[in-house]
């Protein structure tokens, strides 16, 4: 398969389960609010995100204070925000367009009809409609999916779709357990102690009746984050994110690429083989930040070994 196209693949799925996440996120602040909490607590948890996703010094940048409706804003509408969620499916949209050829037409006209839905959404949606929105955002990307799943010929071309999909949701789970785990400037005692955040979480991850049925009991911090880092039969958990991008990558292995399909065996390894406490050791937050170097790695590999190098025209 040409690199243009399968960089084009790579980056519409991973956009598509960015704009997903994002969504995700926003719906667990939404789930949140409705939970008696402290106005600072509220402050603490939209800033906590942002750290998470890496944009609290473009946030500074554009706002002078923060409140949760502008850090909402900013994430769901803003389209300076590359990030936002009508960024991203605007993103994947034009990737979609640029190997249309490659799609089932199905495929790409629901990615398309998404993009052109997404342009009535702007921040000027009322209050009570932004939940509306979120669930619509998780609806498309479904819908996406399983056109996928349903359309497309077993070849490179999914492949490279499933691993821009992977990819994407093993960095965008860390970073959600990340946001939870982290407050500005602590290490996370306050939510540590507040069950509910982390049930809220779960929902907001479509997880919950998952939790209950593999757990059986009440929700703490760590056994989320062991489900949602451990286990390989959870769509979400980290575990079989690894899984999936592990066995693409061997598919669609080339002639330079066989440290690369080794580093994400490796990193699967410790997912399959490891303890959830001995990766722990060195504290959760140590992990996830350290999992998410690992990933950035492995997709910087990903461009160079399959992909249009950054730059090229």
């Amino acid at each position: 398969m040409l690199s243009r196209t399968a960089d084009h693949l790579f980056w519409m799925s991973r956009y598509q389960e960015r704009a997903e996440s994002t969504a995700r996120m926003l719906d667990a602040h939404s789930r949140l609010s409705l939970l008696p909490r402290p106005p600072e607590a509220v402050l603490q948890g939209w800033a906590a995100t942002l750290i998470s996703l890496g944009m609290e010094e473009a946030y500074a940048e554009s706002h002078d204070v923060m409140t949760a409706r502008s850090a909402f804003d900013y994430l769901a509408f803003d389209i300076s925000n590359p990030g936002s969620i009508v960024s991203c499916i605007r993103a994947a949209r034009e990737n979609a367009r640029a190997v249309r050829g490659t799609l089932p037409s199905e495929l790409y006209e629901t990615v398309n009809a998404t993009y052109l839905e997404s342009r009535s959404f702007s921040a000027e949606v009322p209050e009570a409609a932004r939940r509306e929105f979120l669930e619509w955002v998780k609806y498309r990307a479904h819908l996406a999916r399983g056109v996928t799943i349903g359309t497309m010929q077993r070849d490179e071309a999914l492949c490279f779709t499933r691993i821009g999909t992977y990819l994407e949701r093993a960095d965008n789970t860390t970073r959600m357990l990340e946001a939870r785990w982290r407050d500005p400037g602590g290490d996370g005692e306050r939510l540590n102690e507040e069950a509910s955040e982390w049930a809220v979480l779960l929902r907001a991850m479509s997880a919950f009746e998952t939790y209950r049925r593999i757990c059986r009991a009440q929700v703490t911090p760590k056994q989320v984050t062991e489900l949602l880092l451990m286990r390989d039969d959870v769509p979400q958990a980290v575990h079989r994110c690894l899984q999936e991008l592990r066995r693409d990558l061997e598919r669609v292995a080339n002639g330079r690429s066989g440290e690369t399909v080794r580093r994400a065996g490796e990193l699967h390894a410790q997912f399959h083989y490891g303890l959830f406490d001995e990766l722990a050791e060195d504290g959760i937050t140590v992990l996830l930040d350290r999992f998410q170097q690992r990933l950035r790695d492995l997709g910087q590999r990903i461009a160079e070994d399959f992909l249009v190098p950054l730059g090229a025209e």
